[in-house]
């Protein structure tokens, strides 16, 4: 059984205002780390569910790009949920890769940020910038 994405989304917004702080943003600017994790996934995830209205009435969709890039924005977790109450892009392998990608991605980043930039910074030291 899958645990609801709700638990998934969570964290997420628990973790990005604790994020924030490890790495130096003034508590006064809290709230606006959360709210623009808020919009970014409240925003995916109208656009999923505008898509999946559309596909009903057999209208023109939202390019799989545009939900993509709500995704890379921050709001995995949104079209995580959308996927779960909704039961939109399940079927489609290529957009569930992606969208796993994006949330690899997202957390390879949370990961090195907590461990001081190492990784970015052996990235950026191979490539000799």
């Amino acid at each position: 059984m899958k645990p609801p994405a709700a638990l998934v989304a969570l964290p997420f917004l628990l973790v990005l205002p604790g994020l924030a702080l490890w790495q130096g943003v003034p508590r006064a600017h809290l709230g606006l780390v959360l709210l623009l994790g808020l919009a970014a996934n409240a925003a995916t995830l109208l656009l999923n569910w505008s898509d999946k209205r559309r596909a009903g009435r057999q209208q023109w969709r939202v390019p799989e790009a545009t939900l993509h890039l709500g995704e890379l924005l921050g709001g995995w977790p949104g079209a995580l949920l959308a996927q779960q109450l909704l039961r939109h892009k399940t079927a489609k392998a290529g957009y569930r890769f992606l969208l796993w990608g994006s949330i690899v991605l997202h957390q390879a980043v949370a990961l090195d940020a907590l461990l001081g930039w190492q990784i970015l910074g052996a990235v950026r030291a191979g490539l000799g910038l």
